[in-house]
């Protein structure tokens, strides 16, 4: 045993503490099965330091959805059986006939294979709600249709596959409309929303693997936190957007975290994406 270096390296890329994993974790757990999780920051401690090296089923799911990797690519040995995690009314079809019910299996689906053309269509659509947002700030139902369009997004790569590379783009779009979203609450004054929607960015950014769009949640979310005058969580914030990993390779995004390091108080808004893809 020892330390996992892998895990603490994807960590860092991300900018995520112990207990900024943990909830995401927990919220992805919500989200797979329903039900909340109760990963803790110890749970996360001990997944660092190589006191647990073979996570169980939950856990390993959770990995899993906030990484976007299997466990094995963060240093770990998989689950000796898998954890069907699928409620089993799922999988069947009641059918009700005559005098009688009758179960039958239900026949799979057919999946849709997305292609680049899908995740340009959409990408279209932003680039669409990035103008409508320019012109009307948090006016014209922009944060309700940012939502709506991540929601579709997600709904598409639920219902077919995709290469590894646009299922990657297709997560950063889900993520950038939600970011989009969020920053229409903040142009409206809610706060409180606008952390709903970043609860929801943040997991789909870690899934994209994209410190663009990772970077792009933590900028938000200090500006969340300022206008709710938390000041101290919004220079954590600051802090972690100076030190991510997109900050080190481009000096546009340095620059953009020493600014809000500087002044994390409300009222400093910039544009709603400041890197724009």
């Amino acid at each position: 045993m020892g330390v996992n270096v892998i895990l603490r390296g994807r960590m860092n890329e991300l900018g995520l503490t112990q207990e900024e994993l943990a909830r995401q974790m927990n919220i992805a757990l919500d989200d797979l099965s329903g039900r909340p999780g109760d990963v803790s920051a110890r749970t996360v401690r001990n997944l660092l330091n190589g006191s647990t090296c073979r996570p169980i089923g939950r856990t390993c799911a959770a990995l899993e959805a906030v990484f976007g990797c299997l466990v094995a690519d963060l240093g770990f040995a998989p689950p000796p059986t898998a954890v069907q995690a699928e409620d089993p009314v799922h999988r069947r079809t009641f059918l009700v006939a005559g005098t009688g019910t009758a179960v039958a299996a239900a026949a799979p689906p057919r999946l849709t294979r997305l292609g680049r053309a899908d995740a340009d269509r959409f990408h279209m659509e932003y680039t669409e709600l990035l103008r409508g947002d320019a012109r009307l700030g948090g006016a014209g139902k922009i944060e309700n249709k940012a939502v709506e369009l991540a929601s579709r997004v997600q709904s598409s790569l639920a219902g077919g596959g995709a290469s590894d590379r646009v299922r990657r783009q297709m997560y950063r779009l889900a993520s950038d409309a939600t970011c989009l979203a969020a920053f229409a609450a903040i142009d409206a004054s809610a706060p409180r929303r606008a952390r709903s929607h970043l609860d929801k960015a943040l997991p789909l950014a870690g899934l994209a693997r994209d410190g663009e769009a990772m970077y792009r949640v933590w900028d938000h979310l200090m500006l969340t936190s300022s206008q709710r005058e938390n000041h101290a969580e919004a220079a954590a914030g600051a802090e972690v957007m100076k030190r991510s990993s997109t900050a080190r390779r481009d000096p546009l995004y340095a620059s953009l975290g020493h600014m809000r390091q500087a002044t994390p108080w409300p009222g400093c808004i910039s544009p709603p994406n400041p890197c724009v893809p």
